[in-house]
C-alpha cells in the first residue's frame, strides 16, 4: 500500500508540474502576442499617418483658383472710357476697328495711290502701333431675327390691304380705278412678302454654314502714365489724360488712314468687351455670342428677366390680333361669294316673267322661216300684249297697296 501511494503521489506530482508548466507556456504566450500585435499596430499607424500626411501635402499643392487669379490670367483689369485698362492703371489700351479694300479690283493708278497713301501714313507715325487681326464666323442669327421681324411688319401690312380692298369691293361704292390701284397695292404688298419669307429661308441656310468667315483688322496703340511726366497725379486724371491722348493719336490715324481708303472707327467699350470675349473664347464664341450671353444675364447673381405670364400673355395678344384679320378678311371672302350668287339669283327671280317673254321671242325669231313672217310677228305682238297687261295689273296692285299705306297712317 505503502509503495502505491507514493507512486500515486509522484504521478500527482508531476501532473501539478506539467500543469504548471502548461499554464507558464500560456502566459508567455499570450503576452508574446499582445506585444506582437500591439506592434502591427503601431506600424498600421504610422502608415495611415503617412497616408494622411501625404494626402494633405497633395491638396496644398492644388492651387486655389479665385477671382484674383483669372483676372492675372486675362492681363486686363477692366474696360472703361473706350480703354482697356492693365496693370492696375499702369497702361492703357484704344482699339481702331478698320475696314480693307480690295486691292486685286483696282486700277493701276488706284493702287498706286493707295501705295502713297500707306506710304505717308507709316511716315506720319511717332508712336509704336500694334496690327491685330481676329478672324470670326460670321453669325446671322441678328440678321435673320431682324429679317423676321421686318417680315411680320410686311405680312401684316399685307393683311391690311386685303382687308381694306375687300370692304371696298363689298362697299360698292368705289370706281372700277379705285378698286384696281387698291388691287394692285395688294398684290405688290403681297410680291413683297413672298420675296421677304425667300430671304429668310436663303439665310437661314447659309447660317448653316459654319466655314463663312470673316477677318476683322485692328490698329491697337497704348499709353503708358509715364508719359505724364514725374508728377503724381490720382486714378481719375490718369485715365483722363489717357483718354485724351489716346483719343488724339486714334484720330490722327484715322485721317491718315482715308488717304489708302481704309477707313476706321474707335472701338467703344462694349466693342472691346466683344472683341476680348471672342479672343479668350475662341469656340464658344460661334456658337454663344456675347449679346446672348448678356440678354440671359450670365453676369447677373439671380435672374431678372419679365415675368413668364406677361410675356405670355403680350404674345396670346399678338396671336389673337393677326387670327383676327385673317378671319374677318375670309369671313368676307366668303360673304361677297355667297352675296354676289344670291344677287343673280333674286334678279332672275324677281325677272323671271320678263326673262321667259325674251326667250319665246328668240325662240320664234329663230323659227321665223318655218313659221312665217306673219304669224311670228303676230305671236310677237301678242307676247308684248300680254306683258304690258301683266304690267299694268303690277302697277295697280302696288298704287292700291300705297293708298292702303296712306289710310292707315291717317
Amino acid at each position: 500500500m505503502d509503495s502505491t501511494d507514493g507512486l500515486s503521489e509522484i504521478l500527482f506530482s508531476i501532473l501539478v508540474i506539467m500543469v504548471a508548466v502548461l499554464v507558464v507556456l500560456i502566459i508567455i504566450y499570450l503576452v508574446l502576442k499582445r506585444k506582437s500585435s500591439g506592434k502591427e499596430m503601431v506600424a498600421k499607424k504610422k502608415v495611415e499617418d503617412t497616408k494622411i500626411k501625404k494626402e494633405i501635402k497633395s491638396m496644398k499643392s492644388i492651387p486655389e483658383y479665385n477671382k484674383q487669379s483669372i483676372f492675372d490670367f486675362m492681363e486686363f483689369d477692366s474696360v472703361q472710357d473706350n480703354m482697356i485698362i492693365q496693370k492696375n492703371g499702369k497702361r492703357y489700351i484704344m482699339a481702331i476697328e478698320c475696314q480693307g479694300i480690295n486691292y486685286d479690283l483696282m486700277s493701276q493708278i488706284e493702287k498706286v495711290s493707295v501705295e502713297e497713301g500707306f506710304q505717308q501714313f507709316l511716315n506720319t507715325l511717332r508712336h509704336p502701333i500694334q496690327i491685330y487681326i481676329q478672324t470670326r464666323t460670321i453669325n446671322l442669327e441678328k440678321s435673320i431675327l431682324g429679317y423676321k421681324e421686318r417680315v411680320k411688319e410686311i405680312e401684316k401690312k399685307y393683311n391690311q390691304n386685303m382687308y381694306e380692298y375687300n370692304i371696298m369691293v363689298q362697299s360698292g361704292t368705289y370706281s372700277k380705278q379705285q378698286l384696281d390701284e387698291a388691287y394692285y397695292n395688294m398684290t405688290k404688298q403681297r410680291n413683297l412678302y413672298e420675296y421677304a419669307k425667300d430671304i429668310v429661308n436663303n439665310a437661314e441656310q447659309m447660317s448653316l454654314n459654319k466655314n463663312i468667315l470673316n477677318k476683322k483688322y485692328y490698329l491697337i496703340i497704348s499709353y503708358m502714365p509715364e508719359e505724364a511726366g514725374t508728377e503724381t497725379y490720382s486714378k481719375e486724371e490718369l485715365r483722363n489724360m489717357a483718354f485724351s491722348e489716346l483719343y488724339t493719336k486714334a484720330q490722327t490715324l484715322i485721317r491718315t488712314l482715308s488717304g489708302c481708303s481704309v477707313t476706321g472707327k474707335i472701338l467703344n467699350s462694349n466693342e472691346l468687351v466683344e472683341l476680348l470675349y471672342v479672343a479668350y473664347n475662341r469656340d464658344d464664341s460661334e456658337v454663344f455670342g456675347l449679346e446672348k450671353a448678356l440678354n440671359a444675364q450670365y453676369d447677373d447673381l439671380y435672374s431678372t428677366a419679365p415675368d413668364v405670364f406677361e410675356k405670355k400673355i403680350r404674345a396670346l395678344d399678338n396671336r389673337m390680333k393677326e387670327e383676327a384679320v385673317k378671319k374677318a378678311n375670309n369671313a368676307i371672302e366668303i360673304a361677297k361669294n355667297k352675296s354676289a350668287a344670291e344677287r343673280i339669283a333674286e334678279e332672275k327671280e324677281n325677272n323671271m316673267d320678263e326673262l321667259i317673254n325674251k326667250m319665246a321671242q328668240m325662240l320664234i325669231k329663230e323659227n321665223e322661216e318655218s313659221l312665217g313672217k306673219n304669224v311670228a310677228e303676230k305671236a310677237i305682238e301678242e307676247i308684248d300684249q300680254e306683258e304690258n297687261k301683266k304690267g299694268g295689273e303690277e302697277d295697280e296692285k302696288k298704287k292700291t297697296t300705297i293708298r292702303g299705306r296712306k289710310k292707315s297712317s291717317k
